[in-house]
């Protein structure tokens, strides 16, 4: 009983207008932030090192910043994320990109590669 209202809600709170991305990923998410009273949008562009299932799904990004290395998480289904642009695939053969946070400058480099995914509105349309 309790189950099936639990799954009605989490399917209520569902995003399907995020595009499909993988580790290895470079994507630029846009976060809505709150200042005083005031709202706007920021992005953060970075490789996705790591994502994890389920009805708290979410994923890792990183990105180097002034020679500095930066890692957030997000919430899939979070309200702050306005949007998710995949700017480019990449070959990887592992789930967790952990060992990049040990790489720097060419070292950390991930070889691109062509994936013909469908974009968040084909998806959605499934």
């Amino acid at each position: 009983m309790s189950n099936l209202i639990i799954e009605k809600l989490l399917a209520k709170q569902k995003r399907t207008d995020l595009p499909e991305f993988v580790p290895g990923d470079t994507i630029r998410v846009h976060v809505r932030i709150r200042e005083g009273d005031k709202e706007r949008v920021q992005a953060f562009e970075g490789v996705v090192i790591a994502q994890a299932k389920g009805p708290q799904a979410s994923f890792t990004v990183r990105k180097i910043s002034f020679g500095q290395g930066v890692e957030r998480i997000f919430p899939v289904n979070s309200k702050v994320i306005d949007r998710v642009e995949l700017l480019r695939s990449s070959k990887v053969r592992r789930a967790k990109l952990y060992y990049l946070r040990a790489l720097k400058g060419k070292a950390a480099r991930l070889k691109d590669v062509d994936r013909e995914r469908p974009t968040a509105e084909a998806a959605a349309a499934k």
